[in-house]
């Protein structure tokens, strides 16, 4: 059973280990030699990895795969993923292929901009808030002047700062809404150590401001927090070709091209359909976004709030013919880094970002959106011809027969089998033991 410990993270890692094979698990002495097998060889490298976060017994490894074939602006790319999922390459990899004659894919950057807020609560008058808003908004900015003068030789700093009332929320409530350009880096240190001293110096102020009453000078600063929505920084991935090159089997393009366009219109009016649409998108997103050591919750949640802007959650993509043109593109917010955080401490995350010629945060961006756009084709097209299960199953195969205890012959004989057979859980037990007694 399980019990409290005090002072864990005092111990050092053969201590934890041993704590948590003795207190959790049945099998002290596998689990121990379990956590040891991911260890990294190299002792400087797993020094480096136990130092990422805080309490580290071990790895824990995910497949790092590349998706070739990518024609981005005019640039050959192959895109490297960190993802465990079955088919999540294997897909990309052909939406990159069949793009491939046509054109390839089109990118550009809509903006860049990105959030941070000072959350206070002030129950005085508005209109004397705002005046000393006036007052003192220069003296914000010359407040972070040491922070920023970093950032702004580079060319980014902060963009604006703005007071807004949200006493219609919740009473008293106020904040300063303020914007950056943070450039190569993904910014999120930098942006909360300007909010913190904004927040400081709102308060300093206040309690010196004459206009204020005495009730009026005590602000109360809730928090001070960047926000990982980010509708303006933002980029656009698409592609397009006449309706007659959508070579697809069994389908004629004209149908292809209609089904395709009313699947992605039925992901934009219904919230159950458009929340697995979405999802196939960031199989593809998420997988770039961790293998460049980027921060993956924050682009799930930023982009998930993003594909509610409107009222209702919808899809990130959208599909139109027009003139017998077939268009199919998506918008959607990106901030990332390729400075800073991981990128230069992972061996791995530096090497995928070479993979990618080293590119810039804009870059990176439009190659992220490139990989769900490619990701919601190819998936969007199993949908509407063969199913997505045939594609799925069959790259599932291999994990089902090793949770099986297959041995390397029966594998190799399966795999040619259900080449034309559908794979089931069900169906690939049967061929296995079926295998096993002949």
């Amino acid at each position: 059973m399980n019990t409290p410990v005090e002072g864990f993270s005092k111990l050092s890692k053969a201590e934890k280990m041993d704590w948590i094979a003795n207190q959790c698990t049945k099998d002290p002495e596998a689990t121990k030699k379990l956590l040891e097998r991911y260890w990294n060889p190299d002792p400087n490298v797993q020094k480096l990895h136990d130092e990422f976060i805080e309490n580290t017994i071990s790895n824990y490894y995910l497949p790092f795969a590349v998706a070739p074939n990518f024609l981005i602006n005019g640039e050959f790319y192959a895109i490297p993923m960190a993802i465990e999922e079955s088919s999540v390459v294997a897909a990309a990899s052909k939406a990159a292929k069949f793009w491939l004659d046509k054109g390839g894919f089109k990118t550009t950057i809509l903006g860049t901009e990105k959030v941070g807020q000072v959350h206070f609560m002030y129950n005085g008058d508005a209109q004397k808030l705002q005046a000393f808003f006036k007052k003192i908004h220069p003296i914000l900015f010359s407040s972070v002047a040491s922070i920023t003068q970093n950032m702004e030789k580079r060319g980014g700093g902060i963009n604006a700062i703005e007071l807004r009332d949200c006493t219609d929320k919740i009473p008293g409530y106020y904040q300063l809404h303020c914007t950056f350009e943070t450039l190569d880096a993904m910014g999120a240190n930098f942006i909360n150590s300007c909010l913190e001293q904004f927040a400081k110096t709102l308060k300093e102020k206040a309690k010196d401001h004459q206009d204020f009453s005495e009730g009026e000078k005590n602000i109360e600063v809730v928090m001070s927090i960047l926000s990982n929505y980010v509708p303006n920084c933002l980029v656009r991935a698409e592609v397009e070709c006449p309706v007659e090159k959508l070579v697809i089997k069994d389908i004629s393009s004209e149908d292809f091209s209609q089904k395709f366009v009313q699947a992605v219109n039925i992901a934009n009016v219904e919230p159950y359909r458009a929340v697995t649409h979405n999802k196939g998108i960031m199989n593809g997103i998420d997988a770039v976004v961790l293998a460049t050591g980027n921060d993956f919750r924050a682009v799930e949640a930023g982009v998930h709030a993003y594909a509610s802007k409107n009222g209702s959650y919808s899809s990130l993509t959208h599909a139109a013919i027009e003139d017998g043109i077939f268009k199919f593109w998506i918008e959607i917010p990106l901030a990332l880094g390729t400075v800073g955080g991981l990128t230069s401490l992972h061996p791995l995350v530096k090497l995928a970002l070479e993979i990618l010629q080293n590119p810039s945060a804009k870059e990176l961006m439009q190659i992220v959106a490139v990989a769900g756009l490619a990701q919601n084709f190819a998936a969007v097209k199993s949908l509407v011809t063969t199913g997505i299960q045939k594609g799925h199953m069959k790259m599932h195969l291999l994990n089902m027969l090793n949770q099986m205890g297959a041995t390397e012959s029966e594998k190799e004989q399966l795999v040619h089998y259900f080449k034309h057979e559908t794979v089931t859980n069900a169906s690939v037990k049967e061929a296995l033991e079926k295998l096993q007694r002949s």
